[in-house]
């Protein structure tokens, strides 16, 4: 894992990019830039080389503590987050000689303010834009560490991961985004919405980067990845939900799946649809997880009600598109009993879901994601995007999403489906 391939831009580039097309008159992906960051950088750096991330400069979603950063999760009601100490994902990646230029706009609290806000938006940050066509959703809620990487300001980025908001993020704007298994980074230092399914994450233009990216994030590196022969390939694919999908990414997977089959992959359906549980952990687990986070910090805000109290003050700011998702994370003590009920019950419903899972699908590489699910969220299991070389309708690059129970099984499909999907075959 330590051969870097992707093509090198140095810190200055990177800086001077995300000024140019990254700042608010651009695609307003930039949170905050540390123009210093070049004295550190490969440009000016010793004997250093053999890091694995030696001089690459990498932006940072902006609920993640970065030391001298604000930590805001988007929103201005903790505009005075001043984070004191690198949450440990970022201190993995000092070590690995990765520099970190600045922080990236996001959808505020994670996407966990309103079910109206918009993919992108935050009181801090305003709106970010799609990296290849501004009318397009770009997707949240780490939408600027998607963005900047697919629109070539850094060559890799971090997020974090809930319920699609690396995955989806990616795959909205061409890109490859990885979130882990549960569990297997770090959650300090990074303002939460559920301890039982956050993650921070990795993104870049491909595979390789990614887990490079990822490799570096973790507290031991990963071992060494290689694609499996496309005959040896075990896919199960989910139908849940696939007439959702446009006509036209349809057509992508269909003529994926052929491929994968015509080369002596094997191919079974599933059929795992979105059930209730998820929300219902999130609801339980976001006031408690959000003011344990607040504690520890410099905050003036320690407690969701006073947060929410904010918003109430400052509406014209706070407000444009309501606040429905963090009043129903309120609750008071006549209702923690039910809530409680609530949470217990989704808790061991999820259980079921693990075990049922795993059983149907461990036999198989990877799960291809066809339509709108997140089963494999709900299970804690790791999910990769894969991004191809063509282009949609809209430009963007055509992507899939792959979920497994073993993650280096899961991963190495994903190389081998990269190779595909990057091929001359004129099938995909």
């Amino acid at each position: 894992m330590n051969d870097v391939s992707f093509e090198m831009i140095t810190v200055s580039e990177a800086i001077r990019l995300a000024k140019e097309i990254g700042g608010k008159d651009g695609l307003n992906c930039i949170a905050e830039l540390d123009e210093t960051a070049v004295a550190g950088s490969r440009e000016y750096a010793g004997n250093e080389q053999n890091l694995p991330l030696f001089g690459i400069p990498v932006l940072v979603k902006d609920n993640i503590d970065v030391k001298g950063f604000h930590t805001t999760a988007g929103s201005l009601a903790l505009a005075d987050n001043l984070a004191k100490s690198d949450a440990p994902v970022i201190q993995n990646l000092r070590r690995s000689g990765a520099v970190i230029i600045g922080k990236s706009n996001m959808t505020e609290f994670a996407n966990y303010v309103s079910t109206k806000m918009p993919g992108g938006y935050s009181s801090r940050g305003g709106q970010v834009i799609h990296a290849v066509k501004p009318d397009l959703d770009p997707l949240g809620s780490s939408t600027g560490s998607a963005v900047a990487v697919a629109a070539g300001i850094v060559p890799m980025a971090v997020g974090t991961d809930t319920c699609h908001s690396v995955t989806a993020c990616a795959m909205g704007n061409g890109i490859c985004g990885l979130k882990p298994p549960a569990g297997t980074l770090s959650q300090e230092g990074i303002i939460p919405i559920s301890k039982t399914f956050d993650s921070a994450g990795a993104m870049a233009q491909n595979v390789s980067d990614t887990l490079k990216l990822y490799s570096a994030m973790r507290d031991e590196p990963l071992p060494e990845i290689k694609p499996t022969p496309v005959g040896e390939l075990r896919i199960a694919v989910n139908t849940a939900n696939s007439d959702m999908d446009p006509k036209e990414r349809r057509r992508f997977l269909d003529k994926l799946v052929k491929t994968l089959r015509n080369n002596g992959a094997v191919i079974r359906e599933v059929n795992d649809p979105p059930t209730p549980e998820l929300p219902a952990i999130m609801k339980r687990e976001f006031g408690p997880g959000l003011e344990e986070y607040l504690g520890k910090s410099v905050a003036k805000l320690k407690t969701l009600k006073e947060i929410i109290e904010y918003f109430d003050a400052h509406p014209d700011t706070m407000k444009k598109y309501g606040y429905d998702l963090l009043q129903g994370a309120f609750y008071d003590k006549s209702q923690e009993a039910f809530i409680e009920e609530e949470y217990q019950k989704a808790m061991r419903s999820r259980g079921n879901e693990i075990e049922r899972i795993t059983e149907e699908i461990s036999d198989y590489d990877a799960v291809l994601i066809t339509g709108p699910t997140y089963v494999n969220h709900l299970c804690g299991l790791p999910t990769i995007t894969v991004a191809g070389r063509s282009l949609d309708a809209n430009g963007v690059r055509q992507a899939v999403m792959l979920y497994g129970t073993d993650e280096y099984r899961l991963y190495a499909a994903a190389l081998t489906v990269e190779q595909l999907l990057n091929s001359d075959d004129p099938a995909i």
